[in-house]
């Protein structure tokens, strides 16, 4: 994937991805699951949509067709600066989760403790709960002054595997954790 001039619309959490510059796709999804980096958003959904725009619609017809009925995506990494931000509610995250919870790759890729990038220097996982926590199969920060702190996250013991999602909770890991 050729980095292009989307770069130059995110601000937040990023790595630091440089136009022009050639990165894999599945790097690009290792800096946006373990590193919520919002330039790596843009540029998977310019390269996946052929624009952002379409991608944003692809987005919504997904959430749609998955049942997430209370979901409005309005931009590719969440931020809430330049528009409205993604509209959502924890039931409709549980939903996504558990359908990501399904795909191999999103399980191989949250699962990653330390990534050496080929241009960006080592990333490690944000996902405090694999570290604390045993049972932990997955997990999503996401942070907007809108919605506050938000996390997703599973755990797996046995056959049982649960999902909670909690907004605007300034200790949601030890919540998670408990």
């Amino acid at each position: 994937v050729t980095v292009g001039e989307e770069i130059h619309t995110i601000v937040g959490s990023a790595v630091y991805l440089v136009e022009g510059e050639q990165i894999t796709l599945y790097e690009l999804l290792v800096a946006l699951l373990l590193r919520s980096a919002n330039d790596a958003a843009v540029v998977i959904a310019k390269y996946v949509g052929g624009s952002i725009d379409n991608f944003i619609n692809l987005m919504n017809l997904e959430a749609k067709k998955l049942g997430m009925n209370n979901t409005i995506f309005n931009n590719p990494h969440g931020l809430d600066e330049f528009d409205e931000g993604n509209i959502s509610c924890a039931y409709d995250m549980v939903i996504l989760l558990s359908e990501l919870l399904n795909n191999p790759l999103f399980l191989k890729i949250e699962n990653i403790k330390k990534y050496n990038s080929s241009n960006h220097g080592v990333w490690f996982n944000k996902n405090k709960l694999m570290k604390q926590y045993k049972y932990s199969t997955s997990c999503k920060t996401g942070f907007t002054k809108k919605a506050n702190r938000t996390l997703i996250s599973s755990a797996k013991k046995g056959n049982e595997e649960l999902i909670i999602c909690t907004l605007k909770c300034s200790n949601d890991f030890a919540f998670h954790k408990d």
